[in-house]
């Protein structure tokens, strides 16, 4: 299920050890989805910042 190099395995390793019958494709969605969400965030502040500071 994880591999050396996924950055999401560690994450979907801690769900499925805190949370009792999910199942480990759900957990890995999830946190695939969380992570792409928090990306999309980061990178919407980003363009904001950059925004303003060339105004």
């Amino acid at each position: 299920m994880t591999e050396p190099d996924d950055p999401l395995g560690s994450w979907t390793g801690r769900l499925l050890r805190l949370g009792v019958g999910i199942s480990p494709d759900d957990a890995r969605r999830f946190v695939h989805d969380l992570y792409a969400q928090a990306q999309s965030d980061l990178d919407d502040e980003r363009a904001k910042a950059d925004f303003e500071r060339e105004e």
